[in-house]
């Protein structure tokens, strides 16, 4: 895990090794290289907000209604969870807004933390990304998208062990080499995708709210939506939130890739002001409609909330609920997989990860061997099975990191109280996330200790492999040589070399900021 002293070059043409790898075309011409090889500002406010919405809206919204309605034991209470749960992604979205501005590089919490506590917190909160939080919530992403195609083929029984993990594995891979190949096109498929799963649940929302017209609210009404058939405790009340934090989980995702928006200290905001509040939105909106066609008690016992709903009141146009779910989640996957990669990537160019994963492909200027990565850790998981298990962890580990990274914001503001922050946000927002996210906390490990000391275990192996890998400088020559030896073969097999860094770029960033 070296490389930290190559993580930037300042070199104005492109090396031997990235001329020599040059491909040819049909007329012995060598193709024009980029004067400048580094990360394309490709990402305008349009493709801005579809990252974030596009992230968010996933499978969430078509998984999480059930386990918000079980644990909150009324309509009502799992209503106010929605909207609870925008409410909060947006006070930490705000926050995160002024991070992004002052500190503008892409790797959002992990760049962050990195920056303001030092390179241990940051490896940890980037070894459990890395190692389980983003390949899992892949994983479940891309087999939910899987079941949902595979339905039609199987619609008297669950599809078939083999045949959901083949399907997503092809899915994943056809994704990875669009990501591969350019920046654009990864973008636009964002973009279509993420009108396509607004046009999905604006259809739920109209068919809902014609429903309401005709009288079909029966659930809604005061009366009935806080008639509780069990009085949920206080631990059930947070575990409701955190199944409705998991479907808002991603609003934070923009932050991963600040170095490629176009004026990021005006898009950034935009884009999340923009956001946030249409996901919420539409989210407390669409388990309005669902209420509008089933009873609690049908809520709870269907495993596809967005199918029993187009069922009941599509007709014969109700196969569009399961199109529209796998449309939603492949939208997603490609989400994930553009903004994880980029944080293999900042993690790589801060000398916490493998040096060949900081490098990009000398004519794409896209972060291959990321990609790469990101795309096995995620079939490895897969493979494993458990994915419904680790979704606990992933969620536990997800909230940790949020508060780490907005009480990093109130330490940055105390110890550097004279640095320029184009975005200032009142002390009273990270105060009251902070207020929230340590209720949570406290009741999440006393309602669950099992999993939140099983999350807290897989943060803490990341420490001897920071000391190992990281902070240990005089490894012995022939490790370094195997090393040296297979960033070689790496940079060979993926046409990749190091970024340059763009002087405007350079200047921007902070001096001198870690403690």
């Amino acid at each position: 895990m070296d490389g930290a002293d190559r993580k930037r070059s300042n070199c104005t043409k492109p090396n031997s090794t990235a001329r020599e790898a040059m491909v040819k075309d049909g007329n012995n011409k060598r193709d024009p290289v980029p004067e400048r090889v580094t990360l394309k500002k490709e990402i305008g406010l349009l493709s801005a907000c579809a990252i974030i919405i596009g992230n968010i809206i996933g499978s969430g919204i078509f998984i999480s209604p059930k386990g918000v309605l079980e644990h909150s034991g009324s309509v009502g209470l799992a209503l106010i969870m929605w909207v609870l749960g925008g409410g909060i992604a947006a006070l930490g979205s705000l926050c995160y807004a002024e991070l992004g501005v002052t500190i503008p590089k892409s790797g959002g919490d992990y760049s962050y933390v990195t920056e303001i506590f030092g390179g241990l917190v940051g490896f940890l909160l980037l070894w459990s990304a890395v190692l389980i939080m983003y390949p899992t919530t892949l994983a479940v992403i891309a087999l939910t998208f899987s079941s949902y195609v595979l339905q039609p083929v199987f619609p008297d029984c669950l599809p078939p062990y083999t045949a959901t993990r083949a399907l997503s594995t092809t899915c994943l891979l056809f994704l990875t080499w669009v990501n591969c190949s350019s920046v654009r096109w990864a973008t636009r498929i964002q973009d279509i995708f993420t009108v396509g799963k607004l046009l999905a649940l604006g259809l739920i929302i109209t068919v809902g709210l014609v429903q309401i017209c005709k009288g079909h609210y029966d659930s809604l009404t005061p009366q009935a939506a806080f008639d509780f058939w069990k009085t949920p405790s206080v631990g059930q009340v947070a575990l409701a939130f955190l199944q409705a934090s998991f479907a808002f989980s991603g609003w934070n995702f923009l932050n991963y890739v600040t170095e490629e928006v176009v004026e990021p200290r005006r898009n950034l905001p935009r884009a999340i002001y923009i956001s946030i509040p249409l996901v919420t939105f539409v989210y407390t909106f669409t388990n309005i409609a669902y209420f509008t066609a089933m009873s609690p008690e049908e809520l709870l016992s269907s495993n596809a909330v967005a199918v029993t709903f187009g069922e009941k009141l599509l007709g014969m146009f109700s196969s569009i609920m399961p199109i529209s779910v796998a449309l939603s989640t492949f939208g997603g996957i490609n989400g994930y997989l553009f903004t994880s990669s980029r944080l293999c990537f900042s993690g790589a160019r801060e000398g916490h990860l493998p040096s060949l994963l900081a490098m990009i492909h000398f004519k794409q200027c896209t972060p291959i061997p990321a990609l790469l990565v990101c795309c096995a850790a995620t079939i490895v998981i897969l493979c494993i099975g458990e994915t419904q298990t680790l979704i606990n962890y992933v969620s536990f580990i997800n909230y940790l990191s949020y508060g780490v990274t907005i009480a990093g914001l109130l330490f940055f503001r105390w110890k550097k109280p004279q640095l320029h922050r184009p975005i200032k946000v009142n002390l009273i927002v990270p105060v009251l996330y902070l207020i929230f996210w340590a209720f949570l906390l406290v009741f999440s490990m006393y309602s669950e200790p099992v999993v939140c000391g099983i999350g807290l275990i897989i943060i803490l192996t990341g420490v001897p492999v920071y000391f190992l890998g990281v902070h240990w400088k005089k490894k012995p020559k022939c490790l370094d040589s195997f090393i040296e030896s297979a960033t070689y073969v790496g940079q060979k097999l993926c046409f990749v070399v190091f970024p340059q860094i763009d002087p405007m770029q350079d200047e921007a960033m902070p001096k001198n900021t870690k403690l």
